[in-house]
């Protein structure tokens, strides 16, 4: 089991940045690939990136290549996303997400996940 609480999401102007925190606890929690997905209203739940369980692998949606980064700091078992550049159409629920399988290198479905954070909003305005 892993549970995890997300943290960091808010308003911002375009242009501006926000960094979103994951926390992870439970027994599989550092072995497992992390990401975090987001869904607009109305909208599927669409990937945005992912890293692997050790941290050394990221793989990113392409519209955030370049804008978004993730890291993971194993030692307290929380995953950051880094998101710079915002643009309005940014504006979701952001999900953290944890693999289902230990020792992932990545997710990028929903069928990749085993585990869901509560969600944390995401609101970037003109």
């Amino acid at each position: 089991q892993v549970q995890l609480v997300e943290s960091g999401g808010g308003l911002v102007q375009a242009g501006g940045s926000l960094r979103l925190s994951c926390a992870a606890s439970g027994r599989t929690a550092s072995t497992s690939a992390m990401g975090w997905f987001r869904q607009a209203p109305g909208k599927e739940r669409d990937f945005v990136g992912t890293v692997s369980w050790g941290g050394r692998s990221t793989y990113y949606a392409d519209f955030v290549k370049g804008r978004f980064a993730l890291s993971r700091d194993n030692a307290k078992n929380t995953v950051y996303l880094q998101m710079n550049r915002l643009k309005p159409e940014d504006t979701a629920v952001y999900y953290c997400a944890a693999g289902r399988l230990p020792y992932g290198n990545r997710i990028t479905t929903i069928t990749d996940v085993g585990y869901w954070g509560q969600g944390t909003q995401v609101t970037v305005s003109l």
